[in-house]
This record gives structure tokens, sequence and C-alpha cells, in this order.
């Protein structure tokens, strides 16, 4: 039976798949036609399907049809958006592909559709800064398909917008060239719809850009691979894990684990002054100890995932057993302490952010959400005007990545988790989280009147992990950013007054005590 394209049918009388496959015609439609009134039945008709007890597969499209929805009415304004901060459709279509990602139903759909959201997922986050999140969806829809060919062509787009950001000739050199191969294996990609033509010769474009402006020859004459990982099997282990995790401090790391990328290389960029002569501004050394919280942390985790034996200082602690399977130990503590410290990075980059940027906020109101706000009149509150139409796109990407984060008064996210991460970071920090054996979770449930709140020992390794990333793609766009405003700082140094770049000495490893 042919369904007809109108958006008055109604789906009461059709199965659960038909009525899906109906509601998706009737967006694509409303896509093509700039319907919004088609969008907004589409809407209605999605909500009842989502009243039924749906397969967890038709649940998980459910959400990605919601999302292609969203961007029905983000496209119907698009002309407004430019460089606008605040994308409030935008921001709806990320959260709603995010939860068919994570939904139980996703890896039972096909793998082409499989594709399709994380692709459409990564093309979102990379178009609001967040291209360090991007690339490891691309990765993933690549490892899927590996000639899915709309992730193989925004995978070099990507990668081609991420080098220009960086201050590192060299690392945007390679960069570019792995944009280069990628946007020609997009040649010869699988593409699911004839309409990807136009895309198509955008990919092929900016392909020919590179080649035009780069020696690739040279360039790939470059060894990533023969690069020390350490001295010792311990410290081999480590870096190569690291390297896996993509949890270097290296935008290299951001191509796959090449051993080139294992250092923590990427520091602030030269700054500008305004007199010659002076000693670095504080936030050399602001960005310097955050950097090494961090790396303090990662080495934390990595130990505490990795311990095999119970530690000297564990033993005669005399500790109660409770009978629900609970985890005590040095190892166990070893996460929490990561936890607690990669989350705390955020509101400090916060501060970092008030004074260079010359946001202007209190200090006793400055947090990682609250940064990019002024602090007047009924929620939501106002974007403040500097950052309005401002073109950082590294700082926009932090902006984004900080709506991660949950905050009472801001409560408007896009990751389905973050009220759990809020929740695991503030139980940590003054309350009891319980932390089990999975063997022990089924003795009782999360409950406003418990004590505590209870998680799995795999659980709270998989949510110090993601805490981990985002602390470090976090340390990155900051950088990024700063490299942008220092690049407009020095085209307007005349006019301010102020002098050329000021170059920065690298610490030596010997006077690290």
């Amino acid at each position: 039976m042919t369904i007809p394209l109108r958006a008055e049918l109604s789906i009461c009388a059709l199965p659960d798949a038909e009525a899906l496959h109906h509601i998706g015609l009737l967006i694509d439609d409303a896509c093509e036609r700039r319907s919004g009134g088609d969008t907004d039945h589409a809407f209605t008709l999605l909500e009842e399907l989502q009243a039924r007890p749906l397969a967890p597969d038709l649940a998980s499209t459910v959400h990605y049809f919601r999302a292609n929805a969203w961007a029905n009415r983000r496209l119907a304004r698009a002309h407004t958006e430019g460089w606008a901060w605040e994308q409030p459709e935008r921001q709806e279509e990320i959260l709603e592909l995010r939860r068919a990602v994570r939904h139980e139903g996703f890896e039972q759909l096909d793998r082409i559709r499989q594709c399709q959201v994380l692709t459409n997922l990564a093309g979102q986050l990379s178009s609001i800064g967040r291209f360090i999140d991007a690339l490891e969806l691309w990765g993933r829809a690549l490892r899927l398909e590996p000639r899915f060919g709309m992730a193989l062509g925004n995978r070099g787009l990507g990668l081609s917008h991420y080098a220009r950001s960086l201050y590192d000739s060299r690392h945007m050199s390679v960069m570019l060239a792995t944009a280069h191969d990628v946007l020609a294996a997009a040649a010869d990609g699988v593409y699911e719809n004839p309409s990807y033509a136009a895309a198509k010769a955008t990919f092929q474009d900016t392909r020919r850009q590179i080649a035009a402006r780069f020696d690739l020859e040279d360039v790939h004459r470059i060894d990533l691979q023969n690069h020390s990982l350490g001295d010792s099997r311990e410290e081999q282990r480590y870096r190569a894990w690291c390297l896996q995790q993509r949890l270097f401090i290296n935008p290299l790391n951001d191509l796959g684990a090449l051993p080139i990328a294992a250092c923590d290389v990427l520091t602030l960029p030269s700054l500008t002054v305004s007199e010659p002569g002076v000693y670095p501004p504080e936030i050399v050394g602001f960005f310097n100890q955050m950097k090494q919280e961090f790396v303090s942390a990662r080495q934390l985790y990595h130990e505490g995932i990795t311990a095999t034996e119970v530690h000297y200082s564990d033993r005669e602690v005399r500790l109660y057993n409770t009978h629900d399977y609970p985890a005590h130990s040095l190892a166990v503590e070893k996460v929490r302490l990561a936890f607690r410290a990669a989350y705390s990075l955020f509101d400090k980059i916060a501060f970092f952010i008030n004074h260079y940027f010359a946001i202007g906020l209190p200090l006793r109101q400055v947090s990682f959400r609250s940064i990019w706000f002024e602090p007047r009149g009924q929620r939501p509150y106002p974007l403040h005007p500097r950052l309005t139409t401002y073109e950082n796109w590294p700082l926009r990407g932090l902006f984004w990545l900080s709506k991660d984060l949950f905050e009472e008064q801001f409560q408007a996210v896009t990751g389905p988790d973050a009220a759990e991460l809020n929740d695991i970071r503030n139980h940590l920090e003054h309350k009891y989280l319980q932390v089990h054996d999975p063997m022990g979770m089924g003795a009782r449930t999360n409950e406003p009147d418990h004590l505590g709140c209870r998680i799995s020992r795999p659980d709270l390794d998989a949510k110090t992990l993601r805490i981990l990333k985002l602390a470090r793609a976090a340390l990155i766009h900051l950088s990024l950013a700063v490299r942008r405003e220092e690049r407009l700082r020095a085209r307007q140094g005349d006019r301010q007054g102020l002098t050329a770049p000021l170059p920065l000495a690298v610490l030596d490893d010997d006077w690290k005590r």
C-alpha cells in the first residue's frame, strides 16, 4: 500500500513500522517544500507514536526522525543564523541525535542507518565548532562502513577547518594532508542518496584547494610512526593507551593513535603584550596549571582502571562488609579523584575566559555555564554582547561544549547524560557516592531519601573517561580560541597600542619536581 503524503493522515490504524515510515516521508517532503505546517504535524505524529510500546530499533529511529524535523525548523530560519551562537533548533537536533545513538535500539539498526545518524550528529557538532567530537563520530561511522561517502567527505572538511585553527605549521600541514587523502577517498565513496551531488562537488573542490597550496609529497614524508613511547614497558603501555583513547593534548592525536602524537605538546600561542620586556602574563601559568591537572587526572585514572593487586595502603584498613559488593580501594579512589579533578577544570576555564576575553562577570558568578551570559533579567539570560556574533570558531565550540554540563539555572543541555554527570560530581564533592561491583547494583535504586547515589564500578570508569575527554577537548578549544583572538589583536595592534607577540620558553622536564 502506498501511503499518501498528507499531513492530516492519521497513524492510528497503522502498525508501528509503517506509521514511522509514513512520518519519515512526511518530514522529508516537508523539508523539500519548506512546509512548517507539515513539520509541526510530523512532531504531533511522533509524539503519538512514542506513546506506544515501541521496539528498541523503532524507538531509536523516532529520535532520529525528531532530529530531522528539528532540522526542518532550523533550515527554515537558516538565513538568520550566520555567526549566531544560540541556535535553539540545532540544540534540539543535537540532543535528539544523541538520544538516538545512546538508545539501546541503536545497535539493532541497519549499518547504513547507523552511519546516517552518526554522520548527521558529527556534522552538526562540527558546524558549531565542536570539531574534536565530530571527528570521533565520523570515525565511528567509518568503522561501520569504511566507504560511507558523506562521513568521508565531511570528515575531510572537518579536518581542513581544524587544521586552519592551529598555530603550529607542521601540525597544520599534517592535518591538511590527511584531509586531502580523506577527501580523495570520498570521491569513490558510497552515497545512498543522489541528492548529495553538490556535497561531493564541495568535497573535491576543497581537496583541489589543499593540493594547490601545499607540497603534499613533502608532507607525506613526515614520519608519523617511528617515535618513542617511552623507556619502560609501563610508560609504553600508558602512552599507547592514551593514544588509543585520544587523550593527549595534541591535535595530531585526533587523527588516530599515531606515535608522533604521544606527547602533550599543545600550549598557548604567543601572546601580545602591552609593554616590551615584561614577564609572561599570569594566564600562561594558569593554563600550565590546568594542563598539569588534566595530565595528572589522566594518569590517576589509568592507574585506577589497570590496577590488578591490592595496594599495600589498603591492607589492614578495617571496613565493614555491607553485603552489596562495595568497591573500596586505592584504585577506586584514583578514579574518583580523576573525575573530580577533570570536572573542576571547566569552572577554571571559565575564570580564564572571564579574564582573557574581558567578559567582566563578577568572580562569584563565574562558572562554565554562566560565563557566556549576562546575569540580568529573566531566564534565559541574554548572551554576553562581547560574544553575540564573535567569529571565533573554537570559542563558540567551547560555548556549545558547556551545554554538555548541567547547572540548575541553565537547564537546556545537548547531552542526555548531563544531569547524571552533575549528580555524580555533587555526590563526589559533597555527599556519598556509593561505588559497587555490578553484582551488587540490584539491591536498591537511587531514591531521593537515600543517603547516597549508587553507581557500578564500570559505569564510574566510563563516566570518568567521558569527563576526561570533555576536559581534553575544552583545553584544546581554549588554546585555539586564544590563538584566534591573538591574530585579531595583532591586526589591531597599531590602533590599540600593542606590541608584537611575546614568545615563551619551554620549561625543561628536569625542572619538574
